[in-house]
């Protein structure tokens, strides 16, 4: 087959698999193939549905997305996981550590799952993965499914990027305070309580609903969840309270000027590279490792660096 865009996004449509790995190999790494796939994507993107799902480590989304996966299917509709992995640069399209969980869909042709990495792409993952998911959009999958390994700032920021969030903790105040902390609450659209039948559930889901009580939630109050991933447990209220909260966004408006909002963004970042990429350019290694070396040492104030750096651009 053809490596190029133009051709596997055609096959990719058609429900080549092989041929939308490619694609998202590409967006991954970045440059100008990521560009192409970019402009190709984008008008025959925008009719899929995201959820974030994000939480502290050992929380159970792995599981929770499996379970979740599963609701969709019993649905009928066809969705794509990707799996956020910012710590290494070698996931590909594996299925890495604990989410050989979601290999009971493995073989369902109306799934694809797929780890993902920043591998080496300068915006990093706040750029590729909104680029991933306009090309499974494009692809013809109705829902996709962000899933974080953890908390960490780009975890948090990708999945508080889709159009619905979910916060998953797990009984325990620890997990409460954790999401207060890591800004968690800014972003939830819906909370989960998952491994609910462990003790200290119901004290964590009146933590959750009190730590709510003092905060602005606006036109929509996350609505606390209690699962058993594991069990399937649940998993049926998650479905129902993020197909509630498509609802709402529908309804309100809100979904159309939350989607601006992230392409704007995405813009942002978008002239962000180009810049920083340019600027790299436009001094030799050497002067670039003297004007550094000459911040560091304090003979030299960084703006009068970045001035020197970025004078061509200016002009």
């Amino acid at each position: 087959m053809s490596d190029r865009p133009v051709d596997l996004i055609q096959a990719a449509r058609t429900g080549d698999r092989g041929a939308l790995a490619r694609l998202l190999t590409m967006v991954e790494r970045g440059g100008p193939e990521a560009h192409v796939v970019g402009r190709l994507a984008y008008p025959l993107a925008g009719s899929a549905y995201s959820v974030g799902i994000t939480g502290a480590p050992g929380a159970g989304k792995s599981t929770l997305t499996s379970a979740l996966v599963a609701q969709a299917r019993l649905a009928n509709e066809r969705l794509a996981v990707l799996a956020i992995d910012p710590s290494s640069p070698y996931t590909g399209g594996a299925i890495l550590g604990d989410r050989v969980r979601m290999s009971e869909h493995a073989l369902d042709g109306g799934v694809f799952i797929r780890s993902m990495a920043t591998r080496g792409h300068l915006g990093g993952l706040a750029l590729a993965a909104p680029e991933a998911i306009r090309v499974l959009d494009a692809a013809g999958f109705g829902w996709v499914v962000i899933e974080t390994v953890g908390v960490g700032q780009v975890e948090v920021e990708v999945a508080g990027s889709a159009d619905t969030t979910v916060v998953v903790v797990n009984p325990g105040w620890g997990d409460s305070v954790q999401a207060n902390k890591a800004g968690l609450m800014e972003i939830a659209d819906v909370f989960v309580v998952n491994k609910a039948d462990r003790p200290g559930a119901a004290q964590t889901t009146h933590d959750l609903e009190s730590m709510m009580d003092l905060t602005d939630t606006g036109s929509w109050r996350p609505p606390v969840i209690r699962t058993v991933a594991t069990e399937g447990e649940g998993a049926d209220l998650l479905w129902a309270a993020v197909g509630e909260h498509r609802a709402h966004l529908e309804q309100s408006g809100h979904l159309v000027t939350r989607r601006a909002a992230r392409r704007q963004h995405e813009l942002d970042l978008i002239v962000a590279q180009r810049l920083r990429a340019k600027a790299d350019g436009l001094l030799r290694a050497g002067r670039r490792r003297e004007l550094e070396g000459d911040v560091a040492a304090g003979r030299l104030d960084p703006w009068s660096a970045a001035d020197e750096i970025l004078g061509p651009v200016d002009a």
